[in-house]
């Protein structure tokens, strides 16, 4: 069969295949948002059908994503960091000022930190896989940490020589205790030293 027969049958196959792989994406971060949903009321140790009825979906579905906890887990905490490395940008973007962005982005990282406290104990462990998360939560949070800084600092905004990882560890240090307290609001402390940075005017 010549190049020009056999073009546009993989083309066909192509454009066939991307719903399909959209779809699996979509479905994919659906039991990934609602094993968070989960992990978040309940503890990492809520039961898979708990996650399932999240989810709307069978256990086999989970199950076959996800055959352990372990890669659950995994998959829920590299979840979470992408959503709010991504999140980043887009505030940039969208917000009127880039302190406004910053302000809004440390609000989602306390979000993410309060959430991944529910799993700092089984993150804790040697299981194969665990290690490296914490690496990839530091690759991917702190460049975007960095991007927002240097932009509010470049606008003239932020008058404090501060790096985006001493703050962000600032801000993970307000953050202790947050899910065992109901009446510590990590939040708005967290938005006092963001408030902080701010040059005057």
């Amino acid at each position: 069969m010549d190049e020009g027969a056999r073009g546009p049958a993989q083309e066909q196959a192509q454009e066939q295949a991307r719903p399909k792989r959209a779809d699996a994406r979509r479905n994919q971060e659906t039991l990934l948002d609602a094993a968070a949903a989960v992990f978040v009321a309940s503890g990492v140790d809520a039961p898979v059908r708990d996650i399932a009825a999240e989810a709307g979906v069978g256990m086999g579905t989970i199950y076959r994503h996800f055959p352990t906890r372990a890669d659950l887990i995994i998959a829920v905490y590299r979840h979470q960091v992408e959503a709010c490395a991504e999140a980043g940008p887009a505030l940039l973007a969208a917000s009127e000022s880039p302190h406004a962005a910053l302000t809004r982005w440390i609000d989602l990282f306390v979000d993410f930190l309060v959430t991944k406290h529910g799993l700092a104990g089984v993150l804790q462990s040697d299981q194969a896989g665990f290690e490296a998360l914490h690496a990839y939560f530091l690759d991917r949070l702190v460049p975007v940490c960095t991007e927002l800084l240097d932009a509010a600092v470049a606008a003239g905004e932020v008058h404090v020589d501060l790096a985006a990882l001493q703050l962000m560890r600032g801000v993970g240090n307000l953050c202790i205790g947050a899910d065992t307290d109901a009446g510590y609001d990590a939040r708005r402390l967290a938005g006092l030293l963001v408030a902080g940075l701010r040059a005057p005017r």
